[in-house]
């Protein structure tokens, strides 16, 4: 009798790109979560080697598709940029986001704070920055081993990885990156952008009108019989 060999099937994993959960809770939250994420992409745009995402499933452990967290941001050194449905480690020379933002919200709850925490220390991330946006109040723990330790004075501490400075004023959190401008949001980087058109303009028109200045000086020379060839 001739025995059957039923091969063995092999079951795909799915690695889900979304929970169906919003990615803020209201829009001090969100306008953090985007000025980070986006100043950190204009202070490493021409560095191909440092991928950064916000809100981008992150999964460490290949076949467990539960164990996963979504950063507010992330800053991953070593990996090129481009485009993700999620970030899966064992696809990315194994390398853990190295730095991670989470932008708090009147939701959140010390069991889910802490569980971040937790996996963010398991899985290989150096900089962990909390900052609560109501309260005005930044936290930051950085590696040592295989655990976190606190960063007892943040007002005026400089990440070792991303080399940008934190202050806390009286109202709110700046960041300057290491060429000393301020992280702005998208508004502001805008009307920047416009006041340095304008100033550029009003330049360009004082040398025009300096420059029809001289032409006027030298016609007028030239009707009373001065030579302005050697002017």
């Amino acid at each position: 009798m001739v025995q059957q060999v039923t091969p063995e099937t092999t079951i795909e994993v799915i690695y889900p790109e979304s929970d169906g959960q919003p990615m803020a809770d209201n829009t001090e939250q969100f306008a953090w979560i985007v000025k980070i994420k986006e100043n950190l992409e204009i202070l490493f745009a021409s560095t191909t080697n440092v991928f950064i995402a916000g809100d981008l499933f992150w999964y460490p452990v290949k076949g467990s598709p539960n164990l996963k967290q979504a950063p507010d941001t992330m800053v991953v050194f070593g990996r090129p940029k481009g485009k993700r449905g999620s970030y899966l480690q064992w696809d990315e020379d194994n390398i853990p986001p190295q730095v991670v933002f989470e932008i708090l919200s009147p939701g959140n709850t010390l069991k889910e704070t802490t569980k971040k925490l937790q996996f963010y220390q398991r899985y290989g991330v150096e900089e962990y920055y909390i900052y609560d946006p109501a309260k005005n109040d930044l936290n930051g723990l950085l590696r040592s081993g295989d655990s976190f330790e606190v960063i007892e004075e943040m007002n005026g501490w400089v990440s070792p990885r991303l080399g940008i400075r934190f202050t806390l004023t009286p109202d709110t959190l700046e960041i300057v990156s290491p060429t000393g401008q301020n992280f702005l949001s998208p508004v502001e980087i805008d009307q920047l952008r416009e006041q340095e058109r304008q100033a550029k303009e009003a330049a360009l028109q004082e040398l025009k009108k300096e420059r029809d200045y001289y032409q006027e000086l030298l016609a007028k020379l030239k009707e009373k019989g001065i030579d302005t060839d050697n002017l």
